[in-house]
């Protein structure tokens, strides 16, 4: 299993989703849905973003998101999403 991701060279949003520029030339589109945080935050607090190389952070709203786990299409992990047996 190959556990390299690439780093994100850019973040950005639209009214529905979070756009992430990989340094692979891969552009990520997320639902910001999948992350409540996000969802509930200000244009502002969404465009104060850290990129480190394994992900993004947002201090002031209290959220990390690694890069691996957009590419494995997993959204906000904090509260599990409950299935059925």
């Amino acid at each position: 299993m190959n556990i390299f991701a690439p780093s994100a060279t850019a973040v950005r949003f639209d009214d529905a989703v979070m756009w992430v520029d990989l340094e692979d030339g891969r552009t990520l589109g997320i639902p910001i849905v999948w992350f409540p945080r996000l969802l509930h935050a200000t244009p502002e607090q969404r465009n104060n973003c850290f990129i480190s190389p394994s992900g993004l952070h947002w201090d002031e709203i209290d959220e990390d998101i690694s890069i691996a786990g957009l590419i494995a299409g997993r959204g906000d992990m904090t509260h599990p999403v409950k299935s059925a047996a």
